[in-house]
């Protein structure tokens, strides 16, 4: 984990000194529970809403490139906390699921990006960093967006006075995987996929990861020609003290327009091409 915490404060160099800096504290001041322990929980997650503490992150790390982008998805949240709790009063420093994921997926991209310049010229590098930012395009924004049209249609048919069967769920969600991922072989256990999705119990969550992503994308692109750094660490700062899309815009991104989506599909296309030159 020292190794992969060195890297994080390397990829986040483009959001500035004094960002570094105070995310160097997390690991030397045990802000993190790093490794996996008997009947500790699974996955990892960030709690930084014990105003005026440190945030803190569970891991159940490993020495792996998933185990790195963790790490540092994870501290993305960490310091979003950090900077709410020090800008804000309590009653305003919780931000909104809207935004969190902004910030954590923000940090992801910048690890990518990272790696990918120090692995320049390695082609085998080169196509496992790409192939790992494009899996992430698929589940974070087209997958999250089908999980969503999923939920609306459920809901739809629950106004609509039809029967939440088993069997109707599985029939409305096979008809979307079919519709997403056209002329790919469905196979029929996924059709009850739904049913392990907790988020589902959390009415409309899901498309904010697609939101989410779509703006981080916008905001890292930015980041990396040297723009926007005092507007982005201005949005980590906000908490809740207005609402999530006011927010955005202080970080540059206006989802009232279609912009930010465009522009992330732009750069998924110009990644899937640029995986085609690698492979082809």
């Amino acid at each position: 984990v020292e190794e992969a915490f060195k890297v994080f404060l390397e990829a986040v160099k483009p959001l500035g000194e004094d960002y570094v800096k105070d995310a160097s504290r997390a690991l030397p001041e045990r802000w993190i529970d790093v490794y996996e322990t008997k009947n500790k929980r699974s996955g990892a997650y960030s709690c930084g809403s014990a105003y005026r503490t440190t945030p803190y992150v569970l891991l159940n790390h490993k020495n792996t490139y998933d185990g790195l982008s963790t790490l540092c998805h994870e501290m993305g949240h960490a310091m979003h906390s950090f900077y709410s709790n020090k800008n804000q009063p309590f009653a305003k420093a919780d931000y909104t699921i809207f935004v969190a994921e902004v910030a954590s997926t923000c940090n992801e991209i910048l690890l990518s990006e990272y790696l990918r310049e120090q692995y320049a010229g390695n082609k085998q590098a080169q196509i496992a960093l790409i192939g790992s930012l494009l899996q992430h395009f698929r589940t974070t924004v087209f997958r999250q967006t089908l999980f969503a049209e999923f939920e609306r249609k459920a809901h739809d048919m629950y106004q609509a006075g039809q029967p939440l069967t088993a069997d109707a769920l599985n029939k409305v969600y096979h008809d979307l995987n079919a519709k997403y991922y056209q002329g790919a072989v469905i196979d029929p256990i996924t059709d009850i996929e739904w049913a392990r999705i907790p988020h589902f119990y959390r009415a409309f969550y899901v498309y904010q990861y697609s939101t989410g992503f779509c703006s981080a994308v916008t905001i890292a692109d930015k980041l990396f020609r040297g723009e926007g750094v005092e507007d982005y660490l201005k949005f980590l700062s906000l908490g809740g003290s207005d609402y999530p899309l006011n927010e955005l815009k202080v970080a540059g991104v206006d989802l009232l327009k279609p912009d930010a989506i465009e522009n992330a599909m732009r750069v998924f296309a110009e990644t899937v091409d640029e995986l085609e030159k690698l492979i082809g």
